[in-house]
């Protein structure tokens, strides 16, 4: 038997290397945001019905905001969503 195949119990194994890191393996992030423009009571309701489908809790909206249009206001949700 030749020699070169007994292991040698005095050496610590190395663990094995890994080809990618960590980092590149887990999911990234990527900022978006989601922007509803209309009438104050348009708007709302089109909150509170995402909410009611699971979209967002209604408190994740920014207040409305006026826009340059008379009448018209406009809230904006931002979220990290995982890019795979």
């Amino acid at each position: 038997m030749s020699e070169e195949f007994i292991p040698d119990t005095s050496e610590t194994p190395t663990p094995p290397a890994f080809s990618n890191p960590p980092s590149e393996s887990s999911p990234r992030r990527e900022p978006i945001k989601v922007l509803v423009i209309g009438s104050p009571q348009g708007v709302n309701n089109t909150i509170h019905t995402l909410y009611k489908r699971g979209f967002a809790e209604v408190t994740e909206w920014s207040p409305l905001q006026p826009t340059s249009n008379p009448g018209e206001v406009m809230s904006v949700l931002r979220r990290q969503l995982r890019i795979h």
